[in-house]
């Protein structure tokens, strides 16, 4: 059931759906994730008993089984939190653009972050997951402000199109750039290859421990954003009428993506398409209101990359298929499918 609203500063109408209805889909969303966290600690190389899992959740390593559990339950965690990140930080970063095509990956921002922590590696010897968050989150800070002024140079500013053009040139560069990087350095290119794929494999809890305060951040940030970000949806004329500051509310909302992307991408790769598909996927089921979508993208996000781990472990069993390549396959299609909707010349 919906119900139709007025229209929107662009002549779209807004479609606002009961709460619910967005309650109905929330639960079923939680649903679905809590048996895809079952099916990701159960399903792996070899097969465990509930026994193990129980004395695994009780904090016992002892064993083969037992280990093999912890060492699920720390990968469904990252997962998890990857998901919530990447999912998150799409909804806001389509929202800070008023761009169907923004996503930390086509915007470049993931492979900014890829490379400032690649060059970390080879020309600093980082190699701690502190130093890694960090030279991400400036990488990912740098990129992101550096495809928006590029995005906005020239007649009508930054557009829709403009900004994934410059977001595409932009990760095109950084990719070379990191081959350039890698390629003499034959001690790191295995490992940072295996990295560069996007993975959550590599889990432990020492990396969750040092990720999560960058996640907590960077998610309130983006909710606290939420009510601002439905005012620039209307304009920024509009928006700086209702009282609005449009450049702080883009800038506040910005962090917290870049937050996101950085520290997400530090820890498991550039894993792309995920802040693409999910809010597009969010606005079927609840609308447009940030207020909705942003936590429904959370949700959905962590849903994504939790079914995309479990999927790779089951179609090559008993090796895997990384998150990334999973999510690039279902991923570009859903782009082509977008842009042949929307019709480029319109964004």
């Amino acid at each position: 059931m919906t119900i139709a609203g007025t229209p929107s500063a662009s002549g779209v109408a807004i479609v606002r759906r009961p709460t619910r209805v967005r309650l109905a889909w929330l639960l079923a969303l939680l649903a679905v994730l809590a048996l895809l966290v079952a099916a990701s600690i159960a399903i792996g190389s070899r097969d465990v008993s509930w026994d193990e899992i129980v004395a695994a959740l009780g904090g016992s390593v002892d064993g083969l089984g037992p280990a093999a559990v912890a060492k699920r339950i720390s990968r469904t965690v990252l997962a998890l939190l990857v998901g919530v990140a990447l999912g998150l930080a799409g909804g806001v970063m389509q929202g800070v653009t008023r761009n169907p095509l923004a996503d930390p990956g086509i915007l470049g921002v993931n492979m900014g972050a890829s490379l400032a922590v690649v060059t970390g590696i080879a020309w600093f010897g980082l190699w701690t997951y502190t130093g890694f968050i960090w030279s991400a989150i400036a990488g990912a800070a740098v990129t992101a402000v550096f495809v928006y002024v590029v995005g906005s140079l020239g007649r009508g500013g930054a557009t829709p199109l403009k900004l994934a053009l410059a977001g595409a040139a932009t990760s095109a560069a950084a990719a070379s750039f990191i081959s350039a990087v890698v390629l003499p350095r034959g001690d790191i290119a295995g490992g940072v290859r295996s990295w560069q794929i996007g993975g959550v494999g590599g889990a432990s809890f020492d990396a969750i421990a040092q990720v999560a305060p960058f996640l907590v951040v960077g998610t309130v940030i983006c909710l606290l954003a939420a009510r601002p970000l439905n005012s620039l949806a209307l304009g920024d004329d509009l928006a700086a009428g209702l009282g609005e500051r449009v450049l702080l509310t883009r800038a506040f909302a910005s962090l917290g993506a870049v937050l996101l992307c950085g520290a997400a991408t530090a820890v498991a790769g550039p894993i792309a398409f995920v802040g693409l598909i999910v809010p597009h996927a969010c606005r079927l089921l609840v609308g447009v209101d940030h207020r909705w979508l942003l936590p429904f993208s959370a949700v959905a996000g962590a849903v994504l990359v939790t079914a995309s781990d479990v999927l790779g472990r089951v179609i090559a069993r008993p090796d895997e298929i990384d998150v990334g390549i999973i999510t690039a396959i279902v991923g570009a299609p859903f782009l082509i499918a977008i842009v042949r909707h929307q019709k480029v010349r319109e964004l």
